[in-house]
């Protein structure tokens, strides 16, 4: 299999280059630094400059087709807040967040274990209603979430005993994919009582979320790339969460990211060069 054919790439070459770029970083858990953008600091500021122990709101509203690029982005949430000692409410507009709710709380239950349950976490679960949820938490928390997950009265939990209405917690945090989702936060909760804010979304939705920054959005994390300078801004700050290799997943998915579109631009010079010689020496335009 030679490397030129008819003056171009033999595209079989091509397609082993990209599999070695892609599959390489995998299989070698390869990480690269990252620089976080201001958007990301903002985001890291938001919940890093709260006192201790406050109060945050973690919503979870994505299903399976998105976890690719926002499940690193919540579990980095999640232990950012636990190294500040957050007490956390985590609660999911949709049904496909509780499944996700949980495996966070994982992440909790082994790299914190001196979070209790009901002291410095509670689990809201899946809440049906779409916006009509926001709509009660911002005026009567208790009557839209009587109990938590497993049938406890919130009332009888430390950490809600005393809530009436989410105003009085010092964040929300919305990881989201779709609607319901920041959008509806912003515009039901955020905007119009003056919630502080900050979400992670994918890379797509990302852009459209900007128009809410600063006033009624701190900041966004968008898409595997936010997650991964998210995570780096972590270690920047907290150098022996860097030991954590949880801590470190969205670091390790940008390196395929990295190394394929390094490839592909490579591919892009490489193809021009060649074109261009060949038509040089007359061989075709």
């Amino acid at each position: 299999m030679t490397l030129l054919k008819e003056g171009q790439i033999d595209r079989r070459w091509i397609y082993l280059a990209m599999l070695c770029a892609v599959g390489l970083p995998i299989l070698l858990q390869l990480t690269f630094p990252e620089i976080p953008s201001p958007k990301v600091l903002d985001v890291f500021d938001a919940v890093d400059k709260l006192p201790e122990g406050s109060r945050i709101l973690m919503a979870c509203d994505f299903d399976p087709a998105s976890a690719g690029e926002l499940e690193p982005m919540m579990s980095a949430f999640v232990r950012h807040c636990g190294t500040k000692n957050h007490k956390l409410i985590f609660l999911a507009l949709w049904p496909q967040g509780a499944p996700v709710i949980k495996s966070n709380i994982v992440i909790l239950n082994k790299e914190f274990p001196e979070y209790e349950y009901g002291k410095d976490y509670v689990n809201l679960g899946y809440q049906p209603g779409n916006e009509v949820v926001l709509k009660v938490l911002v005026t009567d928390f208790k009557k839209q979430c009587s109990t938590d997950v497993d049938g406890t009265s919130t009332s009888t939990l430390p950490l809600t005993r005393d809530l009436t209405k989410i105003q009085q917690l010092s964040l929300v945090i919305s990881v989201s994919t779709g609607n319901p989702g920041t959008t509806e936060w912003v515009q039901y909760v955020a905007s119009p009582f003056g919630m502080p804010m900050v979400a992670g979304t994918t890379a797509v939705q990302a852009p459209s979320l900007y128009a809410y920054i600063p006033r009624q959005l701190i900041s966004v994390l968008g898409g595997i790339k936010g997650a991964a300078e998210y995570e780096q801004a972590i270690i920047d700050h907290y150098p022996t969460m860097g030991e954590n290799n949880g801590a470190r997943e969205g670091l390790r998915r940008m390196g395929p990211q990295l190394l394929g579109h390094l490839l592909i631009v490579m591919l892009i010079v490489v193809g021009n060069v060649l074109y261009f010689s060949q038509k040089e020496k007359g061989v075709g335009a």
